[in-house]
């Protein structure tokens, strides 16, 4: 059994479909406190009916936009190997009528998916090989990463796990245990990264109880959130997310995940104030990505809005080389020539790195 599943859903991962249970949704891992539990409860049921109503369709979203019906056959085509999914909130953050909207092509299946293309392959960071117990994958020195669960909020086109295993290779109720004894037989881990999937899809009880577990093992210092949620879903945001943030002895570090300015609105900045206020810090990496951000004004905008949130540019990945997402890839000459351009026209502390992964090397590798 996978970790998508454990949030009640009957199906885990990007490729399937997912039926949300009745909020509130009981904790697999302990049952959350009871401090203010009815406003809780009903936080927790916001995010989660919100996700509940995502567009599944392609013919809806081309319909909610206003676009031409001629983009529906391909999109039909492409969402049979990768399905859409996004929630209305995000929808509402697009501009209606154009095909080209940034965040529009994040999330439309498009018939360039389907194109076969040299080197675009099913696992290009290298994680199956570098799992050590299912769901624990381990790159780079002092460092974990968990699987946390293949759900997720949105399913972007150019993911890099759209082809990874998650009923086979999760840290999810039935690996929890080897997950630990894992962790604890190596002191010379100090940081867990929960990633997935998105580990924000999970309950805050469940979270809760990782966080306690992962407390016990001394060694440990730093957790690390990998998520998309306080940008797609900002209402994920609540109480009970912030309790056990507030809980827990190791420091919390949430590395975000936005591509483009518009991205970020009110509701957003208060979810990322809420976070800071709990003492989190945040850092946000971004995909460069041909057609959404590939452009000296969209990285500037991306940089600014981030700062002006409270959170931190922190890498712009290269595209790691999925199938299915030829089309977002940007030259190495090109993403270069932009960097340098953003260099001269932005004070440091506004530059994300840019970086590529390159499967078994010992960090991310700096293009420039």
């Amino acid at each position: 059994m996978d970790a998508g599943r454990i949030r009640g859903e009957t199906g885990t991962g990007p490729g399937k479909r997912g039926k949300m249970t009745d909020c509130p949704v009981s904790a697999l891992w302990v049952k959350p406190p009871m401090i203010t539990r009815l406003t809780a409860d009903r936080q927790a049921c916001a995010w989660q009916t919100a996700l509940a109503q995502a567009i599944t369709d392609p013919e809806v979203l081309i319909r909610r936009l206003d676009l031409d019906a001629g983009l529906l056959p391909t999109a039909r085509m492409a969402a049979q190997q990768f399905r859409l999914k996004v929630p209305e909130s995000y929808v509402a953050r697009m501009q209606s009528g154009n095909p080209n909207d940034p965040l529009l092509r994040q999330v439309l299946p498009m018939g360039n998916e389907l194109q076969q293309a040299p080197g675009f392959v099913k696992d290009p960071v290298g994680d199956l090989d570098a799992m050590a117990a299912p769901g624990v994958i381990q790159k780079y020195a002092g460092r974990a990463l968990l699987i946390a669960t293949g759900a997720c909020a949105i399913h972007c086109r150019y993911c890099f796990r759209r082809h990874y295993p998650y009923g086979q290779a999760s840290a999810g109720r039935n690996h929890w245990p080897h997950t630990l004894a894992w962790l604890r037989a190596r002191p010379d881990i100090h940081e867990v990264i929960l990633s997935g999937g998105d580990p924000l899809m999970l309950t805050d009880g469940e979270l809760a109880a990782m966080a306690r577990d992962l407390a016990r093992i001394n060694h440990l210092r730093t957790l690390r959130l990998h998520t998309r949620l306080p940008v797609i879903l900002p209402e994920r945001i609540g109480a009970d997310l912030i309790q056990w943030i507030a809980d827990t002895r190791l420091r919390v570090v949430m590395v975000i995940h936005a591509n483009h300015a518009q991205e970020l609105d009110p509701s957003t900045r208060n979810a990322f104030a809420a976070l800071a206020q709990a003492g989190v810090r945040i850092f946000n990496q971004a995909v460069l990505l041909r057609g959404v951000n590939d452009n000296v004004a969209a990285l500037r905008d991306l940089g600014e809005a981030l700062f002006d949130s409270g959170v931190q540019p922190y890498y712009l990945h290269l595209l790691d080389p999925v199938c299915g997402a030829t089309h977002f890839a940007v030259e190495d000459v090109v993403a270069v020539e932009l960097m340098q351009a953003l260099a001269a026209d932005q004070p440091g502390y506004l530059l994300p790195r840019l970086v590529r992964e390159i499967p078994g090397a010992a960090g991310k590798s700096p293009v420039i």
